[in-house]
């Protein structure tokens, strides 16, 4: 998962410090591993350097003043970039459409999110069939096959929940928008 991303998208509809960012991306994206303070900071950090985020205030309310950082119009373009790239099927990779999905509801439409959705599921069913061509071919090894049958298996998880997760858009935008 791209991290930085991460931070963009949820940094996109208002500007935030980094401590209620880390509050928020551990409550927004269940299942994700829970990100350290120290890692929100220095991702945080380099946004700036690059343009991608600016700040856009100080807090003093209890505690050491915080700064809020806002997206970038350049932000918003890196992060654009990122929504509309298809992540190349691979295991264990629900945690990124997750976040994707997530993060498109935020900052577009549950239209978007189903493209997104669409998009994902035609990239995964190719790598099926290519997968099973290379398990049909003659003298494949075993443990080739075995390897494909897993691949296989991750990728139908993926589908399976590809399917749950459209089915749950509009719910998830509800609870997504609160």
């Amino acid at each position: 998962m791209s991290m930085p991303h991460v931070l963009l998208g949820l940094l996109t509809p208002r500007a935030m410090h980094g401590y209620e960012l880390k509050l928020v991306h551990d409550e927004r994206l269940p299942g994700a591993r829970p990100l350290h303070f120290g890692q929100v900071y220095s991702t945080l950090n380099r946004l700036e350097r690059d343009g991608l985020v600016a700040e856009a205030g100080h807090d003093r309310a209890s505690g050491p003043e915080r700064t809020a950082y806002a997206v970038t119009d350049e932000g918003r373009e890196a992060l654009a970039s990122w929504l509309e790239r298809v992540e190349p099927p691979a295991p264990h990779l629900s945690n990124v459409l997750l976040a994707k999905v997530v993060i498109t509801l935020l900052i577009h439409d549950e239209a978007a999110a189903r493209r997104q959705l669409a998009a994902q599921r035609a990239a995964h069913l190719a790598r099926v069939r290519a997968l099973t061509a290379f398990q049909s071919a003659e003298h494949t090894p075993v443990a080739h096959v075995l390897a494909a049958d897993l691949a296989l298996s991750h990728l139908d998880a993926d589908l399976r929940w590809m399917r749950t997760a459209a089915d749950r858009v509009t719910e998830l935008r509800r609870e997504v928008r609160s």
